[in-house]
């Protein structure tokens, strides 16, 4: 996670949580005068508009008291869908059997990018397995992760 994503997460988790929502997590996604924040929430009871509503409010009103973006950007407020971003070891340890899709920081055997089964994730390593291929991955190394949605 980039350092702006890691201080956002820091500073709007509280405010998050303090409405009874789990924060999946941020992406800042820069693009001049239309650069998007994302942020992603989660409820065991599932997540509606008027809860993105909510969430959205409540996150404006610490961004605009802590004004930690210097560039102009719109704010978005969404479930994580079937294509669940995944941001911490949890959400890996929550993924095992599941295909996921990942996209490195620094590449790892001349790659950046893998799609696979996640077999286990401990001690901050994702194995994956692709192509019949085991890989240990480190959270840490993760720039991009998300679930691959199946449909049986």
């Amino acid at each position: 996670m980039a350092k702006l994503e890691e201080k956002l997460t820091e500073m709007l988790e509280p405010g998050v949580e303090a409405l009874g929502f789990e924060l999946v997590g941020i992406e800042f996604v820069r693009a001049g005068k239309h650069s998007i924040l994302r942020v992603f929430i989660d409820h065991e009871n599932g997540i509606t508009v008027d809860d993105c509503a909510d969430v959205s409010h409540q996150v404006s009103a610490i961004l605009d008291v802590e004004d930690p973006i210097s560039t102009e950007y719109n704010l978005e407020v969404s479930s994580p869908g079937m294509d669940r971003p995944l941001f911490k070891e949890k959400h890996y340890i929550e993924s095992v059997g599941e295909v996921v899709q990942v996209r490195l920081s620094m590449p790892m055997d001349d790659r950046r990018n893998f799609k696979g089964k996640v077999l286990a994730c401990e001690n901050g390593i994702v194995s994956i397995e692709v192509d019949g291929q085991q890989f240990q991955l480190a959270v840490a190394n993760i720039e991009k992760g998300n679930v691959v949605p199946t449909f049986d």
